[in-house]
């Protein structure tokens, strides 16, 4: 039998990427025990029912007590909360990881409140769906899919080291990068578009009534797509959006001056301009195609 990559894990939020990275856990022999932290009662039930976990609690400092690995899965506004609550549960060299989207504002609430001996890892594994709540979790959510690994200048290697071979098990790609290069790349490969999705679902649902019917009616793929991206996690992107304000800020001011410029070649009939524009774009479909990231 393998040795565990870790005797304890406390994954705390059990959401969709919690539960899948549980999953992942458990079918790879990757932990000796799983403890899952949750606030809701409904929530804990679900974990035990499916036998994502060998115990849970809905108390951050009880689930990280003697854990190996803490693996924040929570909306980015609860990190600073949760930081304050684990830290005196912590052991000499545990080790801190997340899975979120922004990653400066990470570091940025949790590095000050971990004590020394203590390993933050920030980890941004881009993978996920719409859909949210240890139900819809999956192991094979991972496959394939790039994990962002941000570590913190004179960082420790071993943790570094544990941390990518856990999210090589889950069959992702790994790769280190800077927070806030990491935040700026994740601004518009990902931040932009769930802002955007938001806001076109947003002006349907204002349409008058007999226009939204027909809207929801004859629903073109391009339509359903942004719905489908508009059903994310409101909390998570309100969290988002706010904790990566000015990558976010500034990827939509060069969209909104893009968008500009696209009335006016509308507006002039300049089809040359539009057919380049439309050429451009269509090349980076096909490249994320080839990069299998389809």
């Amino acid at each position: 039998m393998t040795q565990p990559l870790f005797d304890r894990v406390a994954l705390i939020g059990i959401g969709l990427v919690g539960s899948s990275l549980a999953r992942v856990l458990r079918q790879g022999g990757l932990a000796g025990e799983i403890v899952a932290c949750a606030r809701r009662q409904a929530t804990l039930d679900t974990v035990t029912r499916l036998a994502l976990a060998d115990r849970v609690t809905a108390d951050p400092a009880e689930a990280a007590a003697g854990a190996d690995l803490v693996v924040l899965s929570t909306p980015l506004s609860a990190y600073a909360e949760i930081g304050r609550r684990i830290a005196p549960s912590l052991k000499p060299g545990a080790v801190v990881s997340d899975v979120g989207s922004v990653k400066a504002a990470a570091i940025r609430d949790l590095a000050p409140l971990l004590p020394p001996g203590v390993h933050l890892v920030p980890a941004h594994p881009v993978a996920g769906t719409e859909h949210s709540g240890p139900e819809s979790g999956f192991a094979e959510m991972f496959a394939d899919r790039w994990c962002i690994l941000t570590p913190l200048p004179n960082g420790d290697a071993a943790s570094l080291d544990r941390v990518t071979r856990m999210w090589q098990s889950a069959g992702m790609k790994v790769v280190t990068m800077d927070a806030e290069h990491h935040d700026m790349v994740l601004a518009i490969t990902s931040h932009l578009p769930h802002l955007i999705a938001y806001t076109i679902v947003g002006t349907a649902t204002d349409l008058e009534e007999t226009l939204k019917s027909e809207v929801i009616k004859f629903s073109a793929g391009g339509f359903r797509d942004f719905t489908r991206i508009a059903a994310s996690d409101p909390v998570m992107w309100r969290d988002i959006s706010l904790a990566n304000r000015e990558a976010v800020l500034e990827m939509l001011q060069r969209f909104t001056e893009d968008l500009t410029a696209l009335q006016r070649a509308i507006r002039w009939g300049e089809g040359d301009k539009l057919q380049d524009l439309f050429t451009r774009t269509r090349t980076i479909r096909r490249s994320i195609i080839e990069a299998k990231q389809a």
